[in-house]
C-alpha cells in the first residue's frame, strides 16, 4: 500500500507503509472503508513539508500527508445505515471525542482530543484507502465531481467564517488574502448574502482569479492601491460591514479595523504563529465584534448542498492536477508557491 510519506523536514517519499495497512484491517461497526480518489494539497501539508512543524505539532516520525479528500465507499460496517458500497463521498478529517464537553456543547472542532488527518501523530490520506466514521462521511450528489468534493474541506472554512460573521443580505465585506481560503471565504460571503466583496492581495494572478469568480468581487492589489481608501470611497465613507483576515500576516492583521464600518465584524481566519498587535482603540470606537475560527463545525452538508445547487462554484480554484505517482513533484511545485495557482490536487489510481 504505497503512501505519500513525509519522512522528515524537506524529505518526501512514495513508499509502502505497512503500519497503515495493519491498522486499516480493522473496520468498526459504524465505519466505512473508502477508496481515495482525489486529495487536495493544503498549505498546512506544505508547511509540514518545508518546516517540519506547525506550532506545537511537530513531525517526530514519518507521517502520511493529506486531509482534503473524496473517494468511493468499498466496505461498510455492520451498523452503517446511511451509506453503501459504491457511494461517492467526501470526508470531514477531524474526529472528536464524542463524550468530550466541547462535543456535547456542539463545538466539536475545538475538542482538545480531536484527531485530525495529517496533524502529528495522526496520519493523512494520501494513500489508497482509509477507514472513517460514517458520521463524518458525506454522500455526494451525482453532479458533484470528485475534484469539487475534495474542495469541500477548504470551503468549509469559508462557510464557517461567513456563519460566524452573521452575514446579512446586502452586506459589504473585505477579504484580506486571495489564497485558497481567502477565495472560498469570498464565495461563502457572497452565497450568504453579501452584495460586494473586496479581495486584497499582492498577486495580480490570484486577484485575476478572484475577479473571475463573480461580478460582485472587486480585486485590490495593495502594492498599487490603498485598500482602506478604496473601501471608504465606494461606501460613502462608511466602511465594510465585515472584514475577513485570511492571510496569516501580522501586518495585515494589524490593519483589520481600518476598513471596518462602525458596528462591523472582524473574522480572524489566518493562523498566526506568534502574538500580533491589536488596535484596541480602533476596535472600541467602532464597537467592533471580533470572531475567531478554528477549522469548522457542522458545515460539510451545507457545502455539499451549495456545490450541488450551483450556489458556489469551486472549479475555477482548481488550477493544477497531478497523478499519485507524481506526488513528490506535486509538493515540490506547491512549495515553490507559483503565483497563478490556487488549489493543486492529486488523483489516486482507480
Amino acid at each position: 500500500m504505497k503512501s505519500l510519506v513525509l519522512e522528515r523536514k524537506d524529505a518526501l517519499s512514495l513508499r509502502d507503509f505497512p503500519e497503515i495497512s495493519r491498522a486499516e484491517e480493522a473496520l468498526g461497526p459504524r465505519d466505512v472503508r473508502v477508496k481515495l480518489h482525489t486529495v487536495g494539497i493544503c498549505g498546512s501539508d506544505v508547511h509540514y513539508y518545508t518546516h517540519g512543524r506547525i506550532g506545537p505539532f511537530v513531525v517526530n516520525a514519518p507521517m502520511i500527508l493529506g486531509h482534503e479528500a473524496s473517494g468511493t465507499v468499498i466496505e461498510v460496517g455492520a451498523e452503517v445505515t446511511t451509506l453503501k458500497e459504491g457511494d461517492r463521498v467526501c470526508m470531514e478529517p477531524g474526529i472528536p471525542d464524542p463524550n468530550s464537553r466541547a462535543t456535547r456543547l456542539g463545538m466539536y472542532n475545538v475538542d482538545p482530543a480531536v484527531r485530525f488527518w495529517a496533524t502529528p501523530p495522526v496520519h493523512g490520506i494520501l494513500r489508497p484507502t482509509c477507514v472513517h466514521p460514517e458520521a463524518f462521511t458525506y454522500k455526494l450528489p451525482d453532479n458533484v465531481s470528485f475534484a469539487e468534493a475534495a474542495m469541500v474541506e477548504p470551503l468549509a472554512v469559508g462557510v464557517h467564517a461567513a456563519t460566524k460573521a452573521r452575514v446579512k443580505p446586502g452586506d459589504v465585506a473585505v477579504v484580506m488574502g486571495a489564497g485558497p481560503i481567502g477565495l472560498v471565504t469570498a464565495l461563502s460571503a457572497l452565497a450568504a448574502g453579501c452584495a460586494r466583496v473586496y479581495v486584497s492581495d499582492l498577486s495580480d494572478a490570484k486577484l485575476e482569479i478572484a475577479a473571475s469568480l463573480s461580478q460582485a468581487i472587486t480585486p485590490v492589489n495593495i502594492r498599487s492601491e490603498n485598500l482602506v481608501e478604496t473601501v471608504q470611497r465606494e461606501t460613502d465613507g462608511w466602511g465594510a460591514d465585515i472584514v475577513f483576515e485570511a492571510t496569516g500576516s501580522p501586518q495585515a492583521a494589524a490593519q483589520v479595523f481600518e476598513p471596518l464600518a462602525p458596528g462591523g465584524c472582524v473574522v480572524m481566519i489566518g493562523g498566526q504563529p506568534d502574538p500580533i498587535s491589536y488596535d484596541a482603540g480602533a476596535a472600541m470606537v467602532r464597537e467592533a465584534r471580533v470572531e475567531n475560527i478554528f477549522r469548522y463545525a457542522h458545515v460539510f452538508p451545507r457545502c455539499v448542498g451549495m456545490l450541488a445547487s450551483g450556489a458556489i462554484d469551486v472549479k475555477p480554484l482548481i488550477t493544477r492536477t497531478f497523478s499519485f505517482d507524481d506526488s513528490v513533484h506535486a509538493f515540490e511545485v506547491a512549495a515553490s508557491a507559483p503565483a497563478g495557482d490556487v488549489k493543486m490536487q492529486i488523483e489516486l489510481p482507480q
